[in-house]
């Protein structure tokens, strides 16, 4: 884990002891710090007992506490920790504020922060996965993969030092205060998560505050495809030398991307582009990008190719969750010799009323199946544009999609809706959608069509 003499004799609270409430306790306490601990369930605060301090921080005297660390779900607008907390004038702070604290103790290194409303994930994963395929020593964490803190720190290999990448939610970046990013990017802006901000000029904000807590000689990279990012984007370059704040430049690596299967569609264009920025900032060279991008295997559940089977693809894309989502995946396909070829699984419990995002993209679609219940709502949206067929559950799709597709098409799995009226997550959904993809979808054995329903990616 990593631990830092910094935090020796100071005074925490830590609020909420999930997986990284627990790593933050274990690093403070290995670093010599009093801790004061509370999660509502039972199970962690046993856990802890008699190691530490077990104590609700909103039932206590919080002056003299160093700082108030919790997770990112707490939500500050409307929980009393954020008023109890300024009363007592200690700060609430995440753990990527405590490991930019423990900057200075660590063997030397770069961190590359990633943020945006889309496609942080595959972004940041893509960074790591680029700078993995290169050799250079690197670990992602934040908002993906596993606590910093329960990670041993990085050490260098071969005189090369190691790299953090972080993928950093609105959330985190309102609990983070000292993170001077070597690399950063912000990838876009588009209303989201505003039961948590005043407006969407507050959440655009908190984007912002990853690069304010950059200096003028460090790195950053901007989508530019929204106004809000081009702000972010151009307020920066007026304090940074020349090149130091840019707008990403699709075009040099567009004539590459149909090298890169996982990669496909304009926003993956982007997203790839603004990695490798970020890579070559990091000292990676333009044909290590170029390889790198071309072995990126991509997200479990987010534009996942499973594999072909007599030259059907199939694509998990159970994470998105929301029309806006959606859209990219639809884009991604485009007709061949003028032939729709997207074979749409849609539907499940609806965030919106509409399909409003995707319908540009309609063209590109030969038949859409509706499941769950959005169904019908999604059907009665879609008729008057294409073929539907109106279906109740996801293994029916998937049987009447593998009868309609044909040699060159795609059956997507794309649900533009949250799983939760007929799966627990996004995640079980997908994983259901890649076994009937090896079962149904496949006439062989799994390993004779493609793919393999064992494995995400």
């Amino acid at each position: 884990m990593i631990t830092a003499k910094v935090f020796s004799g100071k005074n925490y609270c830590v609020l909420g002891l999930a997986r990284s409430g627990m790593a933050t306790v274990e690093t403070l306490l290995a670093s010599g710090a009093r801790v004061t601990a509370w999660d509502r369930r039972e199970e962690p605060r046993a856990e802890l007992a008699g190691r530490c301090t077990i104590a609700d921080p909103l039932e206590i005297d919080l002056v003299g506490f160093d700082g108030i660390v919790v997770s990112p779900g707490v939500p500050l607008n409307t929980h009393p920790i954020a008023e109890r907390a300024r009363a007592a004038g200690v700060p609430i702070i995440g753990d990527i504020e405590l490991f930019a604290l423990a900057r200075a103790e660590l063997p030397p290194h770069r961190v590359v922060g990633i943020t945006g409303t889309n496609g942080k994930s595959t972004t940041t994963a893509l960074v790591y996965h680029l700078l993995e395929q290169a050799g250079v020593p690197a670990l992602m964490g934040g908002n993906i993969g596993l606590p910093v803190l329960g990670r041993d720190p990085l050490a260098a290999k071969d005189d090369v030092s190691g790299v953090y990448v972080f993928e950093l939610s609105s959330y985190q970046l309102d609990l983070t205060r000292s993170l001077a990013c070597e690399a950063a990017a912000l990838i876009n802006i588009t209303p989201d998560h505003l039961d948590r901000y005043d407006d969407f000029a507050a959440y655009a904000f908190a984007k912002g505050r990853l690069f304010a807590m950059q200096g003028a000689g460090q790195f950053a990279v901007f989508g530019c495809a929204d106004a809000p990012t081009s702000a972010i984007q151009q307020a920066e370059a007026g304090r940074r030398p020349e090149g130091l704040a840019v707008c990403v430049d699709t075009w040099a690596w567009e004539p590459f991307q149909k090298d890169w299967p996982s990669l496909q569609g304009p926003h993956n264009l982007q997203n790839a582009a603004i990695a490798a920025a970020l890579a070559q900032r990091m000292g990676l060279s333009r044909d290590q990008v170029l390889a790198g991008l071309a072995s990126f295997g991509g997200l479990s559940h987010r534009m996942e190719r499973l594999g072909e089977c007599d030259g059907v693809l199939f694509v998990n894309d159970s994470k998105a969750t929301n029309p806006a989502s959606t859209a990219p995946a639809l884009a991604a396909y485009p007709p061949l010799e003028g032939k729709p070829r997207i074979h749409w699984i849609c539907g499940g419990l609806a965030k919106e009323d509409n399909l409003n995002d995707c319908a540009p993209h309609f063209a590109n679609v030969a038949c859409a199946y509706t499941i769950g219940e959005a169904g019908p709502m999604f059907a009665d949206l879609l008729e008057p544009h294409m073929p539907v067929e109106r279906c109740e559950l996801l293994a029916e799709a998937v049987v009447r999609a593998v009868a309609n597709a044909g040699a060159g098409d795609v059956i997507l799995f794309s649900p533009a809706c949250a799983s939760f009226d007929q799966f627990r997550d996004y995640e079980v959904r997908g994983d259901t959608f890649r076994e009937l993809s090896a079962s149904v979808g496949c006439h062989a054995k799994p390993n004779e069509c493609g793919f393999d329903s064992r494995s995400a990616a």
